[in-house]
């Protein structure tokens, strides 16, 4: 008789009390004295700093006010009252920088230099903005990005020593409503707005002390929201996908490697203030309707014990408890979503289950429509250059990537989505089809796996956001799987067909190799797929006929789980193994399913 040990890969515990859930909460703080949003705020949980902003009685705003982790007070002015203003350092140590005063309606490069105090004019920045990120200390900050009026979107960063401002390497992506923290040796920033500022993107960005690194998406892109934390380990706060409905209570979580959605606010709104940790932090004020809400946030720290699904352990040492399937958990529900303008299967796809994209496929006939999701519609963008089907796909809503496929006959065209137009990029090596076919990478990291040349392959490649290079080879060379991750750091891949018939195998790659994990239940082929290395579902497939069988993914084994409500093939999924969507699928169908997830403690009765 198999043992827990060996199932589950896990030994019965004994712990002193209940390890936590891996996820955060927002909670309500005291509301500021002053409604408000445009305005700087920095600082930690219970010694936050707000000055400047926006309020209903008008703009040029000189009000500061600090908080104890209780209750608002009001300060002193600033000598310059602004909005679009970003702040940096502590409550009692802190710069507030630039922003725009009205009239005359430009930025001003105006910066202060708060002691706890009072406010005293310092150096000037070299480019004075609005809707910048800056973080640091009052004696070393950096101010990055933003834009310089009127529409002037910039890529600029600008140093400051404690009394000059020096202009230093310059951000990958010219953003306005960025957001960022750390310090100046290594920091990190992401979001922001494309030039026209009629969508947010998901850009994420890392500072080494030498240079700026695009690194993993975020899976909400948006603009006008806050980011508090480090480089290595921080969230991201609200703000706005788009002008309409103009606002988010969406909060993601950085590990150094990915963004994973959280808890979201009480309260939607952007362009608000924040101060803190990646573990404890404060988010205050914001539109629309301008708000004095304070709400702060709670994540368990790195070195808590966490609760991973299939966990069995003796709580207290007397309470035999127990975590996942075992224990009739996940709960897991599908519901409908929208349905696509054009029903088809094998199609690309990117992005999440509020933003998603969806392009080419088959019809039949071939299609090469784009479609874009905002979480209730689809709407009809500009289509592919090369309508395929089994292509492979990668990204988010407004920076995907579609490539490979089969016109016929299998093609190595890539394609880039730049959130309105698709523009021809770098070939794969080989024409291919059928390879990893649900969402893996990102737009500038991506893995394509096996699949036809048109003998079926073991083979991989890697494209870098120019070019594609052969990749460390699969362990089962096979066609029509699924995957999702991080590529190169973290992929999965699970199912499929390969020359022996249908397979249950799934592996792992860690940014070196592909080793073999624990099996499907069910082999099949055309399933979709989301998630992570560490947390994924597939859903839909071929076993050996159509059907909407879900398994889910916990990171040691695969557990069946709720069935979407109709059967399907050669449907394609996004997002993560707490919030998916599949999306189209064979019988030819427009109809697309929504996936939530979610995981509790429960304590197991034995006899």
């Amino acid at each position: 008789m198999a043992t827990y040990k060996e199932i589950k890969g896990v030994t019965v515990q004994t712990l002193d009390s209940d390890p936590v859930l891996n996820v955060g909460s927002w909670s309500s703080g005291g509301s500021m004295n002053v409604a408000k949003y445009m305005f700087g705020g920095n600082g930690t949980q219970t010694a936050a700093l707000a000055s400047g902003g926006v309020t209903p009685a008008g703009l040029n705003r000189a009000e500061s006010e600090e908080y104890d982790g209780s209750s608002w007070t009001e300060g002193n002015d600033l000598n310059t009252g602004r909005y679009g203003n970003r702040n940096s350092g502590t409550q009692t140590a802190a710069l507030t920088i630039s922003g725009k005063t009205y009239p005359p309606g430009s930025s001003v490069a105006n910066v202060e230099s708060y002691d706890g105090s009072s406010y005293t004019e310092v150096g000037d920045v070299n480019t004075g903005r609005i809707n910048a990120a800056a973080f640091g200390t009052s004696t070393a900050s950096f101010f990055v990005g933003g834009d310089a009026q009127p529409n002037s979107f910039q890529s600029i960063v600008e140093s400051w020593n404690g009394s000059a401002w020096t202009e230093t390497t310059d951000l990958n992506t010219a953003r306005n409503g960025v957001g960022g923290d750390g310090v100046t040796t290594n920091a990190i920033v992401s979001g922001g707005s494309n030039p026209g500022q009629t969508e947010g993107i998901g850009n994420t960005e890392q500072w080494n002390g030498s240079a700026w690194t695009e690194v993993a998406d975020l899976n909400q892109v948006r603009y006008f929201a806050d980011v508090t934390g480090v480089y290595n380990t921080a969230i991201i706060i609200g703000g706005v996908d788009s002008p309409s409905p103009g606002k988010l209570a969406n909060t993601e979580s950085w590990d150094n490697s990915s963004w994973t959605e959280v808890a979201d606010l009480s309260t939607a709104r952007r362009q608000g203030g924040a101060g803190g940790s990646s573990t404890s932090s404060v988010f205050f004020g914001g539109e629309p309707p301008t708000t004095a809400v304070t709400e702060e946030w709670s994540f368990p720290p790195p070195t808590s014990a966490v609760l991973t699904e299939g966990d069995l352990f003796l709580s207290g040492g007397t309470s035999l408890k127990g975590f996942g399937k075992a224990a009739g958990i996940p709960a897991t529900t599908w519901s409908s979503g929208g349905s696509l303008n054009t029903s088809r299967y094998n199609m690309g796809t990117a992005g999440s289950q509020t933003t998603a994209l969806a392009f080419s496929g088959d019809n039949p006939p071939l299609v090469a429509v784009t479609e874009s999701y905002n979480g209730s519609s689809w709407t009809e963008v500009a289509d592919m250059s090369t309508a395929r089907r089994s292509l492979g796909s990668s990204g988010t809503q407004t920076a995907a990537l579609g490539f490979a496929g089969q016109t016929p006959p299998a093609v190595a065209v890539t394609e880039s989505w730049n959130g309105s137009a698709w523009s021809e990029v770098g070939d794969l090596n080989d024409a291919r089809t059928q390879g990893s076919q649900s969402r893996i990478g990102t737009q500038t990291d991506t893995y394509y796996a096996g699949g036809e040349t048109p003998a079926t392959t073991a083979n991989t490649e890697y494209w870098n956001g120019t070019s594609w290079t052969e990749g460390t080879e699969i362990n089962e060379a096979k066609k029509t799987f699924s995957g999702a991750g991080l590529v190169s750091t973290a992929s999965i891949i699970a199912g499929g067909s390969a020359p022996g018939g249908d397979t249950t195998n799934a592996e792992i790659y860690d940014g070196t190799s592909w080793t073999e994990v624990a099996n499907l239940n069910t082999a099949g082929t055309g399933s979709g797929a989301a998630g992570t290395s560490a947390s994924a579902f597939i859903a839909g497939g071929a076993r050996p006929s159509n059907t909407g069988k879900t398994e889910a993914w916990n990171g040691s084994s695969w557990t069946e789980v709720n069935d979407m409500a109709s059967s399907r093939t050669a449907s394609i999924g996004t997002g993560t193994a707490i919030k998916g969507i599949m999306i189209g699928g064979n019988p030819d169908t427009a109809s697309c399913e929504e996936f939530t997830s979610d995981n509790a403690l429960s304590t197991v009765t034995v006899s």
